[in-house]
């Protein structure tokens, strides 16, 4: 064990208050338990599968909780609370009232508390999800920064500001974006940030090296962070100062984290035996230990400061600046269980006999299990009851309420012959912060833009010229001071509207997620847009995850994608894409080919972004320029939005057609005009999202067995214009299974041409030649399919 950072007298807290606190760590410590032994031991079994959950893990983090969420919460404060605590947070809403005992019952069962805090599937609050660990923690620091944006627009008062708090176990500091998160958030000077670490030393596979946790100090401290270590509890401090007690300070600092967890776990008698061997020549400190029994010796030496609610409280009040703050929380995992300190405890269980002792030993009554205050006395139950009863937390959770930013009914359509998606969504973004119309300045105005140092080759430029970058003290743009020309004209100010970020997509994800929170986090909604190399959102894909489970809303924007990339190669030309837009849940893909396409898929998106049942939006876009289209009217576009329309509508029953998407439009049309004379009439089918078509066709099968409409799904519609026993081409620069399931729909033959291995560097022609995406391929495709069955 690794001395402390900081050493400071017991605080004076009222006893009365300490003792009901004691009280309900041990309520908490203990429903926990039951919640998790309920499930594994008394619930039915009906797939013979263990249910888990993680007892010691509970143990190790319940005073931390207990002093956190009873004395140290403001009304304003925010928690992503580990993964592995949560039973004991729905133990902390179950003792509040506001969270019911068949839920509990339920743990980890269909309908019931959830294995993880979860914003969007536990009914009591919860203000961050967490589950893939390290997420949470990284996430409250940019939650922390949106705070701030929120106060410097004047939309957030400075007195409703709050702590984002992560309570987060030792182990995830093995995570790497925690670090990832930890120099962004330094470039950012993020203030009232809270990271309680849970240093109870063990992993799931082994006890944590006490080697790297000594570096943690120098890592934070040069971060900007304000480091405060509890090691030692009130009972041990006292003890140390007493004749001898400097010996046990001193072999405790020098004892290695797997020794201290083996001690503990074999009890009072193996401390003893330990000491006397080592510190024989300390006549004084013998008589010190000899002292205590062997149960009063035991419960000394693991009274650490992340188990002694007055330390804790100390520490929580030396930190009421807004100076971010790590506490590093010494602790046993395990903690008051018989299996404390064991190196198998992570998912380890309780059997019931051991779980029978714990409860007699607490003075619960076989049956009063879920009784809030069982065996704890009528006098201290009522006290309890009238304590918790005038917490904060006691009143009734409602969401925050978010006023609805106003959209637009239409957004300009870039002017030009010849236009890619990418140029055009910049021009759209651009024509946004001039517009002077009142529903767009309200909407630009909560627009928010940010990106992992990509923001000029993704078009976002022209928005960030006119916006500004965020930033809490002035930053001048020193180019432009010098008046040496740059396009860029970046000031950093107080009213700025993009959030730089540096290359990390993990931190882009997760900034996104954070901007995406802000409604129920904060009570006010911002629109934020973000943008990344099409390649790169697989290097963020479990903070994109992340982001999209606890139902966040933002607009992703991917941009340059796929082989038509070109001369980049292929560590850049992106393959599976679209098939990760089509397979993540809260995540609707779009895939334009033309400006105006694009201009009215984000429309729709800013409305989704703030519907009650909308979510996330990805746009794949390319920076290939492709001339664009006459439209006759405007019919188009509601058959656009709903996934996919006829470009060129099939004329008669058709027995073929192109199903297509994205920058190989003109390769389409060519091969269009090839075969105008040998297959007059010749579909080509425009797919803007094959996500929304197959989630449509999907829903509409699954109605079958439910109450769920039964009307034809947009594909089925689309695809009724052909003949029974039509065939279908579908081309993507992308993975080919992205369109080829539409054979599915009626039954159709389908030749996909798309991109299943990594490209080459090379021009457009060499590659779609290469790749078989050019026209000739799919004029050969269409042959293909003509020839018999």
């Amino acid at each position: 064990m690794n001395k402390p950072a900081t050493s400071h007298a017991a605080p004076t807290i009222d006893p009365a208050t300490i003792a009901l606190l004691e009280a309900i760590e041990t309520r908490l410590r203990w429903l926990a338990v039951w919640t998790i032994h309920n499930a594994n031991h008394i619930r039915e079994s009906r797939d013979g599968l263990k249910v888990g959950g993680h007892q010691a893990s509970c143990a190790s983090i319940t005073t931390i909780m207990t002093a956190l969420y009873f004395a140290a919460l403001g009304p304003h404060d925010r928690v992503a609370v580990k993964p592995h605590a949560g039973p004991v947070l729905h133990a902390i809403h179950y003792l509040l009232g506001q969270q019911t005992r068949g839920a509990l019952e339920r743990f980890r069962g269909l309908g019931g508390a959830q294995s993880y805090p979860s914003r969007t599937k536990d009914a009591i609050p919860v203000d961050f999800s967490t589950g893939s660990v390290g997420l949470g923690v990284a996430i409250t620091a940019f939650a922390s920064l949106v705070q701030d944006y929120l106060v410097a627009h004047g939309q957030l008062a400075e007195r409703d500001t709050g702590r984002m708090i992560a309570l987060m176990g030792d182990a995830e500091l093995d995570e790497g974006n925690i670090y990832e998160c930890l120099i962004e958030a330094y470039k950012h000077d993020i203030r009232n940030c809270w990271w309680i670490v849970d240093y109870n030393r063990q992993s799931l596979d082994a006890t944590t090296a006490d080697r790297m946790f000594r570096r943690f100090d120098d890592i934070f401290e040069t971060c900007g962070w304000r480091v405060i270590t509890l090691k030692h509890g009130k009972r041990q401090r006292e003890v140390f100062a007493r004749p001898g007690g400097a010996a046990i300070a001193d072999w405790i600092d020098g004892c290695p984290n797997a020794e201290f967890a083996a001690l503990t776990y074999q009890g009072g008698s193996a401390w003893r035996a330990r000491l006397n061997t080592d510190l024989a020549d300390r006549r004084d400190t013998l008589a010190l230990i000899a002292s205590f029994d062997d149960a009063a010796l035991a419960a000394l030496m693991t009274n650490l400061g992340g188990h002694c609610i007055e330390t804790l409280l100390d520490a929580f009040a030396r930190a009421q600046d807004d100076v971010p703050t790590l506490f590093i929380a010494y602790t046993v995992k395990g903690y008051g269980l018989p299996l404390a300190g064991h190196k198998d405890n992570h998912a380890g269980l309780m059997n019931p006999g051991q779980v029978g002792q714990l409860r007699d030993s607490l003075g619960i009554a076989p049956g009063d299990e879920w009784a809030p205050f069982a065996g704890v006395g009528d006098n201290l139950a009522a006290e309890m009851r009238d304590f918790l009863a005038r917490s904060p937390l006691a009143a009734p959770h409602r969401p925050m309420p978010a006023a609805p930013v106003p959209v637009p009914a239409t957004l300009p359509v870039p002017d030009g012959e010849t236009l890619s998606t990418q140029a055009a969504f910049g021009r759209i973004l651009l024509d946004l912060a001039k517009n002077p119309e009142a529903d767009a300045r309200a909407l630009a105005a909560r627009v928010v833009t940010t990106s992992p140092d990509v923001t000029v080759s993704t078009n976002l430029g022209a928005f960030v010229n006119q916006r500004g970058l965020f930033r809490r003290q002035e930053l001048a743009d020193v180019f432009a001071a010098a008046r040496i020309p740059s396009a860029q004209k970046w000031g950093g100010h107080g009213a700025g509207q993009h959030i730089e970020l540096g290359i990390a997509e993990n931190n882009l994800f997760l900034m996104l997620a954070a901007l995406g929170l802000a409604a129920p986090l904060f009570g006010t909604r911002l629109i934020p847009v973000g943008t990344v190399y099409d390649p790169f959102i697989s290097r963020g894909l479990d903070a994109l995850n992340y982001g999209c489970y606890q139902d966040s809303r933002f607009l992703l924007v991917a941009t340059p994608s796929g082989v038509t990339l070109g001369p980049e190669g292929g560590a850049h030309q992106s393959i599976n894409t679209p098939l990760i837009g089509m397979g993540q849940p809260g995540l609707t893909y779009f895939e334009p080919a033309f400006a105006d396409e694009l201009a009215a898929i984000m429309r729709w998106s800013f409305a989704h972004l703030q519907a009650a049942d909308g979510g996330s939006v990805y746009l794949r876009l390319s920076s290939r320029a492709i001339p664009q289209v006459a439209r006759a009217d405007d019919r188009w576009v509601g058959d656009a939005l709903k996934g996919g329309y006829w470009l060129i509508p099939p004329t008669g029953r058709r027995d073929a057609a192109i199903a297509f998407t994205g920058a190989i439009t003109p390769e389409v049309l060519e091969a269009h005009a090839l075969v105008a004379d040998d297959l007059p009439g010749l579909g080509l089918l425009m797919i803007t999202s094959a996500d929304l078509l197959h989630r449509g066709w999907s829903a509409r099968h699954a109605g079958r067995w439910t109450d769920g409409a039964r009307e034809p799904a947009h594909v089925e519609t689309l695809l009724d214009a052909l003949a029974e026993g039509a065939s279908l081409v579908t081309v993507i620069d992308g993975a080919p299974s992205t369109l080829s399931w539409l054979g599915a729909v009626r039954g159709m033959r389908v030749s996909p041409l798309g991109i299943d291995r990594f490209g080459q560097t090379g021009d457009l022609p060499d590659l779609y030649r290469r790749y078989r995406l050019d026209a000739e391929a799919i004029v050969d495709a269409l042959a293909e399919l003509a020839l018999p069955k």
